[in-house]
């Protein structure tokens, strides 16, 4: 499989990190539904409409949020 070019990891570091953000939130917000056992109904159901959602958000946040940490540190 080839690998994704490095100018592209900006956004793949947005898929991972909003795949995996989304996932927990939408898991803790499913929680009441486990002793209805629809839990993993409505988890898929709320992490893809929270993943379509956040998607664009951090793409286009994680650039201007990783500046202004850099701004707001310094380096050794």
């Amino acid at each position: 499989m080839g690998r994704i070019p490095h100018r592209y990891g900006h956004y793949l570091y947005g898929v991972i990190q909003s795949g995996i953000t989304c996932s927990i939130a939408a898991a803790i917000a499913s929680f009441p539904f486990i002793k209805d056992g629809a839990f993993l109904q409505h988890w898929f159901r709320s992490w893809g409409v929270a993943w379509l959602t956040m998607l664009p958000v951090v793409v286009v946040a994680a650039p201007l949020i990783r500046r202004l940490a850099e701004r707001m540190t310094s380096r050794p």
